[in-house]
């Protein structure tokens, strides 16, 4: 018979036997102490997590996030703020009075209006956005802006059809111009969108012309174009003066300006619709509040734009016409806008 009990019962443990872990046959003790030591004598105080392609890391191992540094906000140039308002307000009295010297066949004169009108857009805008093959570029889209001003004037119906194949014909050959060259090739595909706007810019003053040639269209030219001009105008005006509150630290306009010029701009609109025959306050105001929202948001389109081209690292371009791109992207937003207005509203 063999005892229930080992002989080595109350015998204090081997030295070894604590060292060489646990029994042969038996799972190993979980850790339930508040600490254990990893073999480097460093404390681990979170799980591991595993992560592609190398060790575990914990999150005392991560590295500290560094705050952002603050952008100092733009400033605001009164004097330039101030001309460019003063340039707006010429724009929009140069095409104003022009639409008045537009009659059945006399429309000549406002239609050299008008393309002088478009070679500033082409300069501003090409000088501006830089596409490759400038030149190209710029030599294609005067060409769309006079074949689209003269079938304006020349064509049997009043429509926008012959416009759009200008347009067309004028991005293709633009596109094409880019890819003769291979230094421009390599760019084109991200200036697709730079010479489309380009060409469908200059392009939509011809609609100006298309809307003096229907019923009320003349009317309809003065309402929206001199809510667009004043439009412009005061928002420009109220940069210079209070240019609050700031809408991007990078863009030095303000968001007063942009809703008082759309205001001021309704009411003026409204004003001369009580004076011109075909138009009441209410109908004016509508389409005087469309053409201006537009222009002015087109305004400020242009301004963030030239932001992000600085910040990309971009040189710097032509002051002048840097600063005509504003006021020339808003009349030409502003011209399809007030044929679409004049066409279903009116």
């Amino acid at each position: 018979m063999f005892p229930s009990t080992s002989p080595d019962t109350g015998r204090d443990p081997w030295p070894d036997d604590a060292a060489s872990g646990p029994a042969r046959g038996y799972p190993p003790a979980p850790r339930t102490g508040p600490a254990d030591e990893d073999a480097g004598g460093r404390e681990r105080k979170g799980p591991r997590r595993l992560r592609k392609g190398g060790p575990g890391r914990r999150p005392d191992d991560e590295p500290e996030e560094v705050p952002e540094e603050e952008v100092p906000p733009v400033p605001v140039r009164r004097p330039l703020a101030l001309t460019v308002a003063g340039f707006a307000a010429l724009l929009g009295v140069g095409l104003v009075l022009g639409a008045q010297t537009a009659g059945p066949g006399h429309r000549l004169p406002f239609a050299f209006i008008i393309f002088g009108v478009q070679l500033l857009f082409v300069l501003a805008w090409t000088m501006a956005m830089r596409p490759p093959a400038l030149l190209v570029v710029a030599l294609v889209s005067a060409g769309a802006a006079a074949i689209a001003d003269a079938a304006a004037v020349q064509s049997e119906i009043a429509g926008l059809a012959p416009l759009g194949y200008a347009a067309a014909a004028g991005f293709v050959l633009g596109v094409l111009g880019q890819l003769v060259r291979r230094v421009d090739r390599v760019r084109v595909t991200d200036s697709l969108g730079s010479t489309l706007l380009i060409v469908v810019g200059v392009v939509a003053f011809a609609t100006l012309i298309v809307l003096s040639r229907i019923p009320k269209g003349t009317q309809a030219i003065t309402v929206c174009l001199t809510a667009t001009g004043v439009a412009l105008l005061v928002a420009r005006l109220t940069d210079a003066v209070a240019p609050w509150p700031r809408l991007a630290p990078q863009v030095p306009r303000g968001a007063a300006g942009v809703v008082a010029g759309a205001m001021l701009g309704t009411l003026t609109s409204a004003v001369l619709g009580s004076y011109l025959v075909g138009f009441t306050p209410t109908s004016a105001a509508l389409v005087g509040l469309v053409t201006a929202g537009t222009a002015v948001l087109a305004d400020l389109a242009v301004g963030y734009a030239e932001a992000g081209r600085l910040m990309a690292g971009e040189p710097p371009t032509m002051w002048v016409a840097r600063h005509m791109q504003g006021p020339l992207g808003g009349f030409a937003l502003a011209a399809p806008a007030a044929y679409a207005m004049c066409v279903l509203f009116l």
